[in-house]
């Protein structure tokens, strides 16, 4: 199963990277919605290799999950590979400058179920595709307008 959305972001490709890699940040955010974070890495600054443990309750049972960043091309690209229980998934995220001031972002997340049990999660994840890609959407163009907020007001 697959999620991919795009959004224009009124600010210059380095600021919306290094937003995007401000991995600190999302484990605070992560954590103030419930979840359990830890790092395994021992990286100074963000790049390839960067770990991540994480604990959170979904549909009603606890998870476990680690994710890996595998790709860190700054400023154009970094993905993300993430194992939960039989569930792998894939998160790649794009940056194309559209101008000194303007950036595309490119975000394409993929499920892919390895056991019986993770195939049954994913279909019922099916049935509400259309309501997940919506929030999904809504949830970048969210994201895209802070970090343009957030750029005014450095500027």
């Amino acid at each position: 199963m697959k999620f991919v959305t795009r959004e224009d972001i009124e600010a210059p490709i380095d600021h919306v990277f290094k937003v995007l890699t401000d991995f600190e940040g999302f484990e605070r955010q992560a954590m103030r919605r419930g979840a359990e974070v830890r790092r395994l890495d021992e990286l100074e600054v963000p790049g390839e290799g960067a770990r991540w443990a994480l604990a959170f309750p979904f549909r009603g049972k606890p998870r476990e999950m680690t994710v890996v960043c595998t790709e860190y091309d700054a400023p154009l690209r970094l993905n993300f590979e993430s194992v939960m229980s039989g569930l792998d998934g894939d998160m790649k995220v794009e940056l194309v400058a559209l101008s000194r001031g303007r950036t595309r972002l490119s975000l394409e997340i993929e499920f892919k179920p390895k056991t019986l049990s993770a195939r049954l999660l994913v279909q019922s994840i099916k049935l509400a595709k259309a309501n997940i890609s919506k929030r999904f959407q809504i949830k970048v163009a969210e994201f895209a307008k802070s970090t343009e907020e957030n750029y005014k007001r450095m500027a």
